[in-house]
This record gives C-alpha cells, structure tokens and sequence, in this order.
C-alpha cells in the first residue's frame, strides 16, 4: 500500500523507483563504457571573443591539433601507448590509460580565419580564444518584376 511521506515512505517512491535507476546509467548507454573519456568542455562568452576550455588530461602539445575548415573549428586528440609490455618498470599486467582518437568541432562561423584564433594546452586543459565577427549581411529581399 502507498502511504504519503508524513508516514515515513515517499508516495512515489514505488512508483518512480525503478525510472530513477535507469536514469542513473542513461549515460552509460549513451556514451558506452568509455563515457570517462569524452572532452568536457566550456564555452564563456566575452563582448569580444568566446572561450573554449576542454579538458585533456595527459595529453601532449603535439597530440592535439586544431583544423578550421568552413566554418568549423576541429579539435583532435590522438594518444598512443607504448607497445612495449615488460619494462624496468616490470611486466605490465593491467592497464586503464587512455589510447585511441578524441574529436570534438565547433561552429565558429565562416568569417573566422586560422590567423584569429589562438590556442593554449596547459596544466591538462586546452583553452581556445575565437573572436565574434559579424556574418555577412545578406542582402535585402528584393522583388523582381516579372514582364508580360
């Protein structure tokens, strides 16, 4: 029996119980088992410029490149791991580090160039600054006379 709360029981406890648990792993279904490893990401924006910060944590400067192309701003990161199983270090029985391809695009619109964009990887996050610039204006919607 349902009883409300002054009781001591929730009165949708029942019936909202087991939604509550699946909403829970959504995202693990989502995003699969690898969900850890997607790029977090910030967007502020300034009166001048917008700032993305996405987190990369152990990746290197020259793992990580930034590519423009009409209008979008691409982020990869790709990270290998060394193949090399028994080191100084001992034989490697179990590894949890990240290997493979991040990718991540923007729209940045079309009037943005590669000179204005700057981009910075430090401490393990990536920070992006891309300036707003007005779209093209189109022109005015004319009528055109139809002869005859």
């Amino acid at each position: 029996m349902l009883m409300p709360s002054i009781f001591g029981e929730n009165l949708f406890d029942d019936f909202f119980g087991d939604l509550d648990r699946e909403m829970r792993h959504v995202d693990r279904r989502l995003y699969g088992k690898n969900a850890a490893r997607e790029m977090k990401t910030d967007v502020r924006e300034h009166d001048d410029r917008y700032e993305i910060n996405i987190d990369l944590p152990g990746f290197k400067k020259d793992e990580v490149t930034l590519e423009l192309d009409n209008g979008y701003l691409t982020v990869t990161a790709a990270k290998g791991l060394d193949k090399d199983e028994t080191t100084k270090k001992g034989k490697l029985i179990r590894q949890e580090r990240y290997a493979g391809t991040l990718q991540r695009s923007f729209y940045v619109g079309e009037e943005v160039t590669q000179t204005d964009i700057s981009a910075k990887l430090e401490h393990g996050v990536l920070s992006i600054s891309v300036p707003k610039k007005e779209a093209k204006k189109l022109p005015e919607k004319q009528t055109i006379m139809i002869e005859g």
